[in-house]
C-alpha cells in the first residue's frame, strides 16, 4: 500500500505541487510574522464530486490599502493517474527515512498491565544525529505524537490512530489477533507521516523515533499555534461564512458521502464474515459425518471418504478466506473512515481562520480613514488563510493518490483471495468425480 512507502526529500516550507511558489509562513516559524507572495495550487476536485472551485473575489471584497480579498486560490484539474507511475519511480531514488513498528511486547506492572512496540528508523537526514534508531512506544505515545501534530500543523491532515479501547470483533486487548490489528495500523500510522514532506521534518516526530525518554516532552504546555487556535475558535464560534469557497465545501460534502459508503461497506462485510464464520462451524460438523457413515459401507466407503476430505479443503480455504477480510479488508476501511473524520475537522479550523479573516476585514471596512495598523494585521490573517488553502490543497492531492493506490491494492487483493477460495473449492470437488463415476464390474 501507499502508506508503507518512505519520503521524498523535500523541505518542510511546502510541497512540489505548489510549484516551488514561497509559501506565506514559511519565512518563520511564528504564525504572525508577515510574509510577502501568494501560493498557488493545481488539485483536482473530489472523484464524487464535479464542484469547479471558486473565489470570494466574485464578492469585490477588498483591503482598506486597495488589495483584492481572496480565500482560494484556483484550481485546475490534472491528471494525477498519469503521475502515480512517475512518483512511485522517484520514491525509490529519494526516500531516505524508514520507519518500521514490530516485536510487540507485554508489560506486567503493580499498577497497570500493557503493550509496548519496538520503532525501528534508519534514515540518512543532517536533522537525525545517527543513522539508526531503535526504541519502545505504548499506544499513549503515539497518541501525544499526534497530539502535538495537530498542534504544531494545524494546516495539514494528519493520519489516524486506530481506536485506543476497542477493535470491532476482537474483545481481549491483550490477544494476539487484537495486538497484530494495532501494531500493524501503528505502522501504517508512522509510515504515513514518514511519507509527508512536511510532517516528516516535524520536531516532535523526530523526538518520538529517537528519545529514550518522551515524559519530559510530554510536561511541556500547549504551543502558541494551539492557543491561538483555540482564541480564534472562541471569537468565531458563532460567525457564519459569507463566502466559503466551493472547492473546500466540495471537499467537505465527498468527504461526508465517502466515509458514509466506507461505513455501510463495514457494516455489511462484518455481517458476510459473520455467516461465513457460522458456515465454516457447519462445515466442519458436516465432515466428519461422511467420514464415520463410510465406516458402515463397502463400496461407498471410498467415495463417502472423498466427500469428507473434500468439505474439509473447503472449510480450511473459508477460513483463509475469512481471516484475510478480517486482517486485510476491514482495517483499511477503518483507517479511512476515521481518516475522514480527522479531514473533517481540519476543514472545519480553515473555516475558522477564514471567519477570523472576514471580521477583521469587515471591521477594517469600517475604518478605512485609519491607516495604520489595521490593513497589516489584515493582510497578515489572509496569509494564514491562504496558507491552509495551499496546504489542503496539496494534501488532499496526496490523500487522493494514496486512496487510490490503497484501494486498487485492497480490492485487486479481494478478488485474488475469492478467486484462491473458489479455485481451491473446485479443486477439491473435482479431485472426487472419478471416486463417483460408476466403475466397470468385474468380468
Amino acid at each position: 500500500m501507499s502508506g508503507s512507502s518512505t519520503p521524498k526529500s523535500l523541505p518542510s516550507s511546502g510541497q512540489k505541487s505548489l510549484h516551488d511558489i514561497k509559501h506565506p509562513l514559511s519565512c518563520s516559524p511564528g504564525a504572525d510574522e508577515e510574509c510577502d507572495g501568494l501560493v498557488v495550487s493545481d488539485t483536482p476536485s473530489p472523484e464524487l464530486l464535479h464542484t469547479e472551485p471558486s473565489s470570494l473575489g466574485d464578492k469585490d471584497l477588498s483591503l482598506p490599502n486597495g488589495t483584492p480579498a481572496d480565500t482560494s486560490s484556483p484550481a485546475s484539474s490534472s491528471s494525477l493517474l498519469n503521475r502515480l507511475q512517475l512518483d512511485d519511480d522517484m520514491d525509490g531514488e529519494t526516500r531516505d527515512l524508514f520507519v518500521t513498528v514490530d516485536d510487540p511486547k507485554k508489560h506486567v506492572c503493580t499498577m497497570e498491565t500493557y503493550i509496548t512496540y519496538r520503532v525501528m528508523t534508519k534514515t540518512t537526514r543532517s536533522e537525525f544525529d545517527l543513522p539508526e534508531y531503535s526504541i519502545r512506544r505504548r499506544y499513549q505515545d503515539f497518541d501525544w505524537l499526534r497530539n502535538k501534530l495537530e498542534e504544531t500543523q494545524p494546516t495539514h491532515f494528519i493520519p489516524p490512530l486506530p481506536e485506543k479501547f476497542v477493535v470491532k470483533g476482537v474483545v481481549d486487548r491483550f490477544s494476539e489477533e487484537f495486538v497484530e490489528t494495532r501494531r500493524r495500523a501503528l505502522d501504517k500510522f508512522l509510515k504515513r507521516i514518514a511519507d509527508h514532506p512536511v510532517l516528516s521534518f516535524n520536531e516532535h516526530f523526530n523526538v518520538f523515533l529517537t528519545s529514550k525518554d518522551l515524559n519530559s516532552h510530554k510536561k511541556q504546555g500547549a504551543t502558541l499555534l494551539s492557543k491561538m487556535g483555540e482564541s480564534v475558535r472562541y471569537v468565531t464560534s458563532g460567525y457564519k461564512l459569507r463566502n466559503r469557497p466551493l472547492e473546500f465545501s466540495a471537499v467537505t460534502e465527498y468527504l461526508d458521502t465517502f466515509a458514509l459508503k466506507l461505513g455501510t461497506i463495514d457494516r455489511i462485510a462484518q455481517r458476510i464474515i459473520k455467516e461465513e464464520v457460522e458456515y465454516l462451524v457447519e462445515l466442519r460438523e458436516y465432515g466428519p459425518v461422511h467420514s464415520t457413515w463410510s465406516a458402515l459401507e463397502g463400496e461407498l466407503r471410498e467415495p463417502l471418504e472423498g466427500v469428507s476430505a473434500c468439505v474439509g479443503n473447503c472449510s480450511t480455504a473459508l477460513e483463509e478466506l475469512t481471516e484475510d477480510m478480517t486482517e486485510d479488508f476491514l482495517p483499511v476501511l477503518r483507517e479511512y473512515i476515521l481518516y475522514s473524520e480527522s479531514m473533517k475537522s481540519v476543514l472545519k479550523k480553515r473555516d475558522q481562520v477564514q471567519a477570523e479573516y472576514e471580521a477583521k476585514l469587515e471591521a477594517a471596512a469600517l475604518k478605512r480613514e485609519e491607516k495604520t495598523g489595521v490593513p497589516t494585521e489584515v493582510e497578515k490573517c489572509q496569509d494564514k488563510v491562504e496558507c491552509f488553502n495551499a496546504d489542503l490543497k496539496a494534501d488532499m492531492e496526496r490523500w487522493q493518490n494514496n486512496k487510490r493506490q490503497d484501494f486498487r491494492q485492497l480490492l485487486m487483493g479481494m478478488a485474488d483471495k475469492n478467486i484462491q477460495y473458489y479455485e481451491k473449492c473446485l479443486t477439491a470437488w473435482e479431485s472426487i468425480i472419478p471416486l463417483l463415476q460408476d466403475k466397470p464390474e468385474p468380468k
